[in-house]
């Protein structure tokens, strides 16, 4: 049965306009230490620009460093003192970072337009087509066991960093993935754009496919899941996994004209599927980013609409009220929640903080804490 939905008070939050990027690439690999006082550095305080005009990544890694990914700046670190800049110049293969992730190691992997990057601390390596690694808009996981997951506009491949290299066709490898064909017990291999990589509490790979719904992934087989079984979408842009264990899935328009269809979102309890025509934003929408967390709250970014936070029970609204021909253009790319329990959302007009109340625009200079 389905649960009820309570709507509470909707808060004010700045809003902004959607972009996606990509192109193509090359494989390099360079030291980012050997570049003295890289140009884009800036001190907090100093500076009221934008740290990007769009964020397109957000992640936090094991020291603790923010990381934000931009659509043609590179990616910007923030240490807890200092705002740096990332970009081809310091050795990254490519300027718009759709996806950050870390390895066993503490290794940074970044997921650009042309291919994805390691980055260990001083060097810069690049994986591209030369490498395995075909397509663009690359997207990251590195599961539980350690394995480097990418998925790109040519499908998904994975990399196994035990094994340094591998005869031929570079270290990364396609991992296939399948589609019914015409509902029968049969499959077969389609390439294809995968929008989202996801490990669920279970080590379950999923994978978000443009027309194809959502793939799980348990080791050994794959099972499809779309829009016959539940789905608002068969193109599945985001995954997240809320405290209870079900999987929720953010939709979008596609890309391809045959496969265009209404977004929106859809929880699976492990054996059926849940909408949510009555709220605002969640049905016939594009949902680019969901993100659970820490507290087990579900975030939604609704374009055009805000930012819903669900807790189990009900849905809480963020948007622009006063400013409502702004929320027409309102787009939220990218969520990470930092050690302090500080929320953190990448927009496409930039970067913003939320104190547990309301959102704050934080610029290159700042406020980077609560007052």
């Amino acid at each position: 049965m389905r649960r009820s939905i309570m709507i509470i008070p909707i808060h004010p939050l700045l809003s902004s306009c959607l972009l996606i990027a990509s192109c193509s690439g090359q494989d390099r690999a360079v030291d980012a230490g050997a570049i003295a006082d890289p140009p884009m550095h800036q001190q907090a305080g100093r500076d009221t620009a934008q740290v990007a005009e769009y964020i397109v990544a957000a992640f936090e890694d094991g020291k603790g460093n923010l990381w934000f990914g931009t659509n043609g700046q590179g990616v910007a670190r923030w240490d807890g003192t200092s705002l740096r800049y990332f970009s081809i110049a310091e050795g990254l293969i490519g300027d718009v970072v759709t996806g950050i992730a870390e390895d066993r190691d503490g290794h940074l992997w970044f997921g650009t337009h042309t291919g994805a990057c390691e980055f260990d601390g001083k060097t810069f390596s690049g994986f591209a087509g030369g490498e395995g690694l075909r397509g663009s808009g690359c997207k990251l996981l590195v599961d539980r066991n350690g394995m480097v997951w990418a998925g790109t506009s040519d499908g998904v491949f994975r990399l196994d960093p035990s094994i340094p290299h591998r005869t031929g066709g570079g270290r990364f490898t396609a991992f296939e993935l399948t589609v019914p064909v015409n509902d029968t017990p049969s499959y077969k291999m389609v390439p294809g754009k995968v929008w989202d990589l996801f490990e669920d509490s279970k080590g379950n790979i999923w994978f978000g496919r443009d027309g194809y719904g959502a793939c799980r992934y348990d080791g050994k087989t794959l099972t499809h899941f779309t829009k016959n079984d539940g789905l608002c979408s068969n193109n599945v842009a985001s995954i997240a996994e809320d405290a209870q264990g079900n999987i929720w899935f953010g939709s979008i328009t596609s890309d391809f004209p045959k496969y265009i269809e209404e977004g929106g979102v859809s929880r699976y309890d492990g054996k059926t599927f849940t909408q949510f025509p009555e709220v605002k934003g969640l049905t016939a929408n594009d949902i680019y980013n969901l993100y659970t967390d820490r507290s087990g709250n579900v975030w939604i970014g609704a374009v055009r609409v805000g930012a819903y936070r669900y807790d189990g029970k009900s849905f809480t609204l963020f948007d622009m009220t006063d400013r409502p021909e702004l929320t027409t253009y309102f787009a939220i790319q990218a969520f990470v929640e930092d050690q302090h329990g500080t929320l953190w959302f990448g927009f496409s007009g930039g970067l913003f903080r939320f104190n547990g109340t309301s959102f704050v625009n934080v610029t290159q200079g700042g406020p980077w804490t609560s007052p």
